[in-house]
């Protein structure tokens, strides 16, 4: 039997890889800077709390932020989680607004025990979404052989497709009875496809051109993480974790095709194109978890992602530090109550972020974001088991109504299987 599911877990795995690579869960101009929309790469749970994730050990979720939480697995319990959301957009400009609707499946994370105080996680998560398509009308002006000046009116559409995805695998194990460390190994792919397109009318007289850019990504990077964790009191406990990723060359390639006034091809997949290096940026990160009497947890969490310090298009200094603070709440009424609604779990949280990349050399004002959501318990009476039915909404601006502002809603959508898979039944 454990056998069959293991094959069914597979099989939803790489039908959900193919399902993420033609996929983009976004609709939003900002996504053509940098390599587009950097993923948090949080749980569902995580999400209604504003994301707070590192000081987060639970043996019913599984956190892929920090890797020191996979040791909190229950010694009998197979996990496995998988998240999908929709997006709601509104641009607004100071001539004019549109909105933009988007909707994908995210993440697929599984977690079990290998022994005692020791447990491994794997799935496939998204680094980075992008997606766009918009176009703006202008003019320029020609001078004839009699000085003259003709207005010539033209059109530039920018496209954007792609994104990076991850499959990663990590290990944590319990030491010194209130500590854990743990490592997550990632192996990240795919390809961003960057169009513009520059027209004139056929009675101009001017040929369009066409300029199409594709970075693509494949390497490996790692992440540690450590848990310190204790219980004061009885009704006490607190959490307090760390995690830090070095900064990793981006292997792949850059390539760059013009077509139309003057045709060129840039293939940047060999040694010699050095100016053209790209890296993923050293990250580290702090938080907090206190929790009352197994009711009430508060969390905070700081990170910081030295893009600043990363090579793009092989300069640094191109793109800005991103740094988050975040901070999210969750109320239980009851967990040791027998009435279905004590069992329920409210949450709420918000966070304040940086935007990594730059607009014309100018750094962006903050982005920020308020979530709510509700954790629903799923009872299995026949394997006497839990899983948890997770929604959230989160409200969040980027950018600037002077230039280009986002408001979006998202919702999110998870559901974490926990099924006791290794113990034998009794007859």
């Amino acid at each position: 039997m454990y056998k069959n599911k293991l094959l069914l877990l597979v099989l939803a795995s790489i039908i959900f890889a193919q399902f993420t690579n033609s996929q983009n869960n976004t609709n939003s101009p900002y996504t053509r800077f940098g390599y587009g929309d950097i993923s948090d790469n949080n749980n569902g749970e995580q999400r209604a709390m504003g994301g707070v994730s590192f000081g987060s050990r639970s043996n019913t979720s599984i956190n892929t932020m920090n890797p020191a939480s996979y040791s909190a697995v229950d010694s009998m319990t197979f996990m496995f989680d998988i998240g999908s959301s929709a997006l709601i957009s509104r641009f607004s400009t100071p001539t004019g607004s549109r909105n933009t609707t988007n909707a994908n499946l995210e993440y697929i994370t599984m977690q079990f025990p290998l022994f005692k105080g020791v447990g491994f996680s794997a799935g496939l998560l998204p680094y980075s979404f992008v997606g766009y398509n918009f176009s703006t009308n202008d003019t320029t002006y020609l001078k004839t052989n009699n000085q003259n000046r003709d207005t010539v009116p033209y059109t530039n559409s920018f496209v954007g497709t792609g994104g990076f995805s991850q499959v990663y695998m990590g290990i944590s194990a319990k030491v010194f009875n209130h500590f854990s460390i743990g490592i997550n190994g990632y192996y990240l792919y795919g390809q961003i496809n960057n169009y513009r397109d520059l027209s004139f009318s056929s009675s101009s007289g001017f040929t369009s051109t066409t300029e199409a850019n594709m970075i693509r990504a494949n390497n490996f990077r790692y992440r540690v993480g450590l848990q310190y964790f204790n219980t004061f009191s009885q009704k006490h406990d607190v959490t307090l974790g760390a995690i830090y990723e070095p900064k990793v060359k981006l292997n792949g390639g850059f390539s760059q095709i013009t077509t139309g006034v003057q045709n060129d091809t840039i293939d940047a997949n060999h040694a010699n194109y050095t100016n053209y290096d790209f890296e993923m940026p050293t990250m580290y990160g702090f938080g907090v978890n206190y929790t009352y009497d197994k009711k009430l947890s508060i969390g905070i969490d700081y990170s910081m992602q030295a893009w600043k310090d990363s090579k793009y298009f092989g300069k640094t200094d191109s793109l800005n530090n991103l740094s988050k603070i975040a901070v999210g709440v969750e109320y239980q009424p009851n967990p040791r109550g027998r009435n279905y609604a004590d069992r329920i779990r409210y949450r709420a949280g918000f966070n304040v972020s940086d935007s990594y990349y730059k607009l014309q050399g100018i750094s962006q004002p903050k982005n920020y974001s308020l979530t709510a959501g509700i954790g629903l318990p799923l009872y299995n009476k026949s394997t006497n088991s839990i899983s948890m039915l997770n929604a959230s909404i989160e409200y969040g601006k980027i950018g600037s109504a002077s230039t280009l502002q986002e408001d979006y809603f998202k919702i999110n959508l998870n559901v974490v299987f926990n099924e006791h898979w290794f113990f034998k039944r009794k007859l």
